[in-house]
């Protein structure tokens, strides 16, 4: 198995290539939350985090250019892969290393849509998307793990909350993102308490610290519930989760 700094250095040789050629590809995940969060790095390493794949965003736009770049620097595709996913997606393999890259085109798709496209999302930060997009990836699993929880309070206690997309966490793209869409809010809310709740247990993190990152979470629901909401959330909403509000996510094999 190869090891996180291998991980590590592969998505730097790979975002770097992709600058110097202006191909928007940004990291997504564990990774990422890795590279933006050094100081509490030591948490991965408490979980023993392996890593299979490196994962990325990216514009479908730029399809041919994104190929192009990989299989200069040594990767390959299998078309029958490409034929599955479409547009949406594709998967490749490091010929020496046999390291994978998976690239989302557009669109994060699993419980909720993450949209980079719509908003211009990929644009924000380099090399990994914004802090408050690496937070959605996160909150937008239903059936969140420990490792998820973990992932994102390891971003809160580096982050704060503001209105920006400068390094914290902006609360008008978080706001008007949720109040426009009553499943994906219900999923975020309902997976931030389990944050807060399990943050707050986690010794290996400073009580002061622990108490700002909860500050944070409470202050980022309070923004949530008191911004306005569309009609269809509030024709959702009075439904609630007697009916099923996410997408389900099929595993894929690779």
């Amino acid at each position: 198995m190869l090891a996180a700094k291998e991980f590590e250095a592969e998505a730097r040789r790979i975002t770097d290539a992709a600058k110097n050629k202006n191909v928007m590809l940004r990291l997504l995940g564990a990774l990422a939350i890795r590279s933006h969060c050094p100081k509490y790095n030591y948490l991965h390493e408490d979980m023993k985090r392996a890593y299979t794949d490196l994962d990325f965003a990216a514009y479908r736009k730029q399809n041919d250019e994104i190929l192009k770049l990989l299989t200069s620097l040594g990767y390959s595709y299998d078309f029958r892969i490409v034929a599955i996913y479409g547009a949406s997606r594709v998967i490749l393999e490091n010929n020496s290393t046999h390291m994978k890259v998976d690239i989302f085109y557009d669109k994060l798709e699993f419980c909720h849509t993450i949209d980079f496209a719509k908003n211009h999302r990929l644009e924000v930060d380099y090399p990994t998307i914004s802090v408050s997009d690496l937070l959605l990836e996160k909150m937008q699993i239903v059936n969140i793990t420990e490792k998820d929880i973990i992932d994102t309070y390891i971003l809160l206690v580096e982050h704060d909350v503001g209105n920006t997309d400068t390094n914290v966490f902006n609360m008008d793209y978080l706001t008007r993102l949720l109040s426009q869409d009553w499943g994906f809010y219900y999923t975020v809310t309902r997976n931030l308490a389990k944050v807060k709740e399990s943050l707050l247990k986690n010794d290996k993190i400073p009580t002061s610290e622990r108490t700002s990152a909860a500050n944070k979470i409470d202050a980022m629901v309070d923004a949530i519930e008191k911004a306005p909401k569309s009609a269809s959330w509030k024709i959702r909403a009075r439904v609630g989760p007697s009916r099923k509000w996410y997408k389900d996510v099929e595993e894929v094999i690779r």
